[in-house]
């Protein structure tokens, strides 16, 4: 059964099943990608429009946020699953945005747009397909969304590279365990890993979630942002991730 949730973004809607709610991390990413957490966000010169693409973008409540954020961005959304894709673009009419967002169904291999982009954010599937395991000979949609069953990282680095203009920027969250990976994958398709933000539970726990951020074609320079804690010691929000929320 579907729903419409009220992000909290300005009054930006997500239309969403049960069972398949968008996540803190979407936020974060969003946030990251905006500046907010301490990352450097994009910026066009001249004022212009800033071309941003989506991979990955499920119920598009990223692109939406990011839209909010930063005030004017040009975003278009790519996903595999045609019914996410078909209700992140009914919440972009109820929304107001179709002049400004846009989402397209396709596997991200098979996306035509060659270094047209002044930006791409992504939240792709964390965990790698094991054939063997619960779900994987049927995926569904949630399987889908959660492995990498058509696109791994190394697609989705390559894929990046190829629809950012020289020294565009990526943004992506993702796992810690998979930080190898991703720092192969990102230098072999020529997206320097230039800035990186652990995000923990809560204060004393493990990273469960990183940001990173890559630029095409600049030099070697890692810079590591401080740490974000998600919850406080009693469960509830810490006062940065309620900032991020824009809820204070």
């Amino acid at each position: 059964m579907e729903r419409i949730d009220d992000t909290g973004f300005g009054g930006l809607r997500v239309i969403q099943t049960k069972g398949s709610g968008y996540g803190v991390d979407a936020v974060l990413l969003a946030a990251f990608a905006a500046g907010d957490t301490g990352a450097k966000a994009p910026v066009k010169a001249g004022g212009s429009t800033l071309h941003i693409a989506d991979l990955g973008t499920g119920c598009g409540v990223a692109a939406f946020i990011l839209f909010h954020k930063l005030r004017g961005a040009r975003i278009t959304g790519y996903d595999v699953n045609g019914d996410v894709i078909e209700r992140a673009n009914r919440a972009c009419v109820l929304n107001g945005l179709t002049e400004h967002i846009d989402f397209v169904c396709c596997d991200i291999k098979n996306i035509d747009a060659a270094a047209e982009f002044d930006a791409v954010i992504s939240n792709p599937p964390y965990f790698r397909r094991t054939p063997d395991e619960p779900g994987a000979k049927d995926p569904d949609a949630r399987y889908i969304a959660r492995h990498e069953t058509t696109a791994d990282i190394s697609d989705f680095a390559t894929v990046s590279a190829g629809m950012l203009k020289e020294g565009g920027h990526l943004y992506m969250v993702h796992r810690p365990d998979r930080l190898a990976d991703i720092f192969y994958a990102l230098r072999t398709a020529g997206i320097e890993p230039k800035e990186m933000q652990m995000v923990v539970p809560k204060e004393g726990a493990a990273a469960n979630i990183v940001l990173i951020h890559g630029i095409r074609g600049a030099g070697s320079e890692l810079r590591l942002l401080p740490q974000i804690a998600v919850h406080e010691e009693d469960g509830g929000y810490t006062d940065a991730i309620l900032k991020y929320y824009e809820r204070v």
